[in-house]
């Protein structure tokens, strides 16, 4: 018997799969963006000692700062190629063939890393953060929507979450990874920057072995069979006839439409408000400068006053905060006024440091959970990966802008680097409060009404047949 009535299973093996799916996923995002920060100077030396031996010229400062800019932002644009080609490839192959097609990426990432010393050519690693871009893009859009659609409904939410768990535990990962005294040193700096192929080799080892998402296998895939087998292998019980209603429900209503393309969303009144959404929060999430502090912590807490000794174990403390607030999802105002007089009073430094902790701890609790999985809350499945498309496009643009400008920003307003993303920190906040509803707990159908009010304000459609199936 496939069906069966409510009946409380075993959530280990869906547990392990987010477990297995995030290691070489998202944890690979917050990795990638840490690990760039101890090698810094390191590695600007090995470009200046490369134009001196190929060219004979010796860099001015401001030349080394842009050309490692451009090091640390080229991953934003590899990042951008990802998001553009995850939704393609998700459909194609299917959410968890695609996360481990992706790995491919990230192997040829690391050996151009592991080789550009050798080599002498700081083009290897330009080329090797463009691959490992690419791998972030794809598994920071294809990994929450797989989450998304293999959970049950009420762990939805903390089966999505998880990707910014993971994402935040990447970060301190490749912090502690970073020190000095493990891989942080001038001697090791390219093997810190190929050790992000062994999570994807763990990946490889493990994701095989469980099922590919349900949704997937019946409503783009039509096998009810696969989907059946896949959710009693993910809920370790017999199917619930609800659930499984649900998804017939959703596969009834997508029946005879292709997948949406990326710029049929933008001209389809039925999710306006949506694209608006993921728009905005995803923007707003790399422009409110968050993930900056981890490509630039040293610039950071030096314009902050702290000792160049000690920052690399205080930027542990940074990814320690994130970490912590994901899990806790507790509320926390965000802070500026520390780092006004910082340079008048001996212990301003350390409340500007805790200005920052405090300012991460914020974004973890709110935007770095909930921005990843809104598109599979608020859409339906032929338009959820166009609309992850456009949510990872704005968030790597933002990022590489964010990645060009922050270290120009800190050069110039010093201490102050912070106060211009306080004006949107308050616009996002503003936004969410008046637009976006509540999706905790609720169907594709209700969240669908309450967005079809904003599409819809004060008109009247008398023509709206099938419309849920596009948000």
């Amino acid at each position: 018997m496939y069906v069966g009535a409510e009946k409380k299973g075993n959530d280990l093996n869906l547990i392990l799969m987010v477990t297995s799916c995030a290691i070489g996923g998202t944890l690979q995002y917050g990795y990638n963006l840490a690990i760039m920060n101890a090698p810094t100077i390191f590695i600007q030396n090995f470009v200046n000692e490369t134009f001196r031996e190929r060219w004979d010229v010796q860099l001015e400062d401001y030349q080394v700062t842009l050309v490692w800019t451009c090091i640390v932002s080229i991953y934003s644009l590899g990042g951008l190629a990802g998001a553009l080609i995850a939704g393609p490839m998700s459909i194609t192959f299917g959410r968890k063939k695609t996360m481990l097609l992706n790995n491919i990426f990230l192997m040829l990432s690391s050996l151009l890393a592991l080789t550009s010393r050798a080599a002498k050519s700081f083009e290897m690693i330009i080329i090797s953060r463009v691959l490992v871009g690419i791998n972030a893009g794809i598994s920071m859009n294809v990994q929450p929507m797989y989450f998304g659609e293999s959970a049950p409904k009420h762990l939805r939410g903390a089966a999505s979450l998880s990707s910014a768990i993971f994402t935040s535990f990447g970060v301190v990962l490749g912090q502690v990874v970073g020190l000095r005294e493990i891989l942080g040193s001038e001697p090791c700096w390219q093997f810190l920057l190929a050790s992000n192929a062994i999570p994807g080799f763990i990946q490889l080892l493990t994701l095989p072995w469980f099922p590919e998402s349900p949704r997937y296998l019946l409503i783009d895939r039509g096998d009810k069979e696969a989907c059946i087998n896949a959710l009693q292998r993910l809920r370790g019980c017999e199917v619930q006839q609800s659930e499984l209603d649900e998804i017939l429900q959703e596969q009834t209503e997508a029946e005879g439409l292709r997948p949406s393309r990326p710029w049929e969303l933008f001209g389809d009144q039925n999710v306006r408000w949506q694209v608006i959404s993921i728009i905005t929060i995803s923007s707003a999430m790399q422009l409110c400068g968050n993930d900056s502090i981890y490509f630039y912590a040293y610039y950071v807490f030096k314009a902050a006053g702290i000792s160049p000794d000690m920052i690399q174990y205080i930027t542990i403390c940074t990814g320690t905060c994130e970490f912590t607030a994901c899990i806790i999802c507790v509320s926390i105002p965000n802070m500026f006024f520390g780092f006004l007089k910082k340079h008048k009073v001996e212990w301003m430094p350390y409340l500007s440091m805790g200005c920052i902790f405090t300012y991460i701890l914020s974004f973890g609790m709110g935007p770095a959970g909930v921005t990843g999985v809104l598109p599979t809350e608020i859409f339906s499945q032929t338009a959820r990966p166009a609309a992850y498309m456009i949510a990872g496009s704005m968030m790597w643009i933002n990022l590489f802008i964010m990645g060009m400008v922050f270290p120009f920003l800190v050069s110039e307003l010093g201490e102050f680097c912070f106060v211009p993303f306080a004006a949107i920190c308050l616009l996002s906040a503003v936004f969410v409060g008046l637009v976006l509803p509540e999706t905790k707990g609720k169907t594709l159908s209700a969240i669908a009404s309450e967005f079809h009010k904003l599409n819809y304000r004060g008109r009247c459609s008398d023509n709206l047949k099938g419309w849920t199936v596009f948000i």
